[in-house]
């Protein structure tokens, strides 16, 4: 059975089958609504239903509230129609955005690489090279746990074929587990995507600062790589931080890269590294050396977060601090179960 979706203010039209959530309809006949965590726990994906009934599904009681459901709210990445429906979203124009139709790609893992203790670079050779913009992510399927996983890419669009993952293990986490501990070279895989507006703002030609931590590095690292690729010359930061050398992964790469581009700055940063250590760099966290390294002043820059919430809140707090505001500021948060308590900034629309 199918029902049809009527979207607006854009006024389309689509049909929606009824096992399908709202949001994966929209997305793949290639209309981009506001979205993140993908799990029901975030909010960003809120839409107004204003004729018609929908399932809210597994939507979290912190991200849609009772009174919000009274008042005809749900969220996309949960809702499933019971009926033909219309919603009211907020969709933004944004001139840099491509409109790329989510799709399935079906592959075959080519490579698994230790980068860190608790990280692992997974790449997959898929059937068909997959189209997307350097930043946004895919979802993995689990099929053996009947789940899906959302990871960024860490390759560059130009990369062809074989896409590559960055997948840090989460203690207790079902779908990293199987994915760090049983998955193997050859194994068939399906990704589909991609997801997200996480993207470089090319069209504001300016200077672009990344913030990112742990395995948070995989989008900037394919952004980074694109601009690079593209022959920029705009200033590009990268601000980098783990906690001990061992966990600070492509070290190398971007000491290389920084090296062969003038216009491109690496600092890494190193909370908890011993004090005994040969450790030159910065110790301390992401924001904090950022703050340093451009005496907090961040004016005429475009800013790119992407990692834990906590550090987003930080960065985005010393970011303003430093005089750069609302709109030059784009953020990726990563979202478990354990980020649905957290509050979420009023004053940003998460990508």
């Amino acid at each position: 059975m199918t029902y049809e979706l009527t979207i607006e203010p854009i006024g389309q039209t689509i049909e929606v089958e009824d096992d399908q959530t709202i949001l994966d309809a929209a997305l793949r006949a290639g209309i981009w609504l506001p979205h993140a965590c993908c799990h029901g726990l975030c909010a960003t994906c809120k839409v107004i239903v204003t004729d018609g009934e929908v399932d809210h599904g597994e939507a979290s009681s912190f991200a849609l509230m009772d009174f919000e459901r009274d008042e005809g709210k749900t969220l996309a990445c949960c809702a499933r129609l019971m009926s033909d429906v219309t919603i009211e979203a907020e969709i933004d124009e944004e001139p840099d955005a491509e409109s790329i139709p989510v799709r399935d790609f079906p592959g075959t893992v080519s490579r698994i690489e230790t980068l860190t203790p608790t990280i692992k670079g997974i790449f997959v050779e898929l059937d068909e090279a997959i189209h997307f913009q350097a930043g946004q992510y895919v979802n993995v399927d689990i099929p053996s746990l009947g789940i899906s996983r959302a990871f960024s890419l860490a390759n560059a669009p130009s990369t062809g074929r074989e896409i590559e993952l960055n997948i840090r293990i989460v203690p207790g986490g079902v779908g990293t587990t199987y994915l760090h501990e049983q998955l193997k070279v050859g194994d068939r895989i399906k990704i589909s995507g991609p997801y997200g507006r996480f993207f470089v703002r090319k069209s504001a030609n300016s200077a672009s600062i990344f913030m990112a931590g742990g395995s948070g590095l995989s989008s900037p690292r394919s952004m980074i790589l694109d601009l690079l690729e593209e022959g920029s010359t705009l200033p590009i930061t990268l601000v980098y931080g783990q906690r001990t050398r061992n966990e600070l992964y492509y070290h190398d790469e971007f000491v290389a890269l920084a090296e062969k581009h003038p216009n491109f700055t690496y600092v890494p940063a190193l909370s908890d590294e011993p004090a005994d250590s040969d450790w030159t760099g910065f110790r301390g966290y992401v924001h904090d050396a950022a703050k340093a390294h451009f005496d907090n002043d961040f004016r005429n820059n475009k800013a790119y977060l992407c990692g834990p919430p906590v550090m987003i809140d930080a960065c985005i707090t010393t970011l303003m601090q430093g005089r750069l505001f609302e709109n030059d500021i784009y953020t990726e948060k990563f979202f478990s179960a354990a980020d649905a308590q957290q509050v979420r900034s009023p004053l940003f629309k998460r990508v």
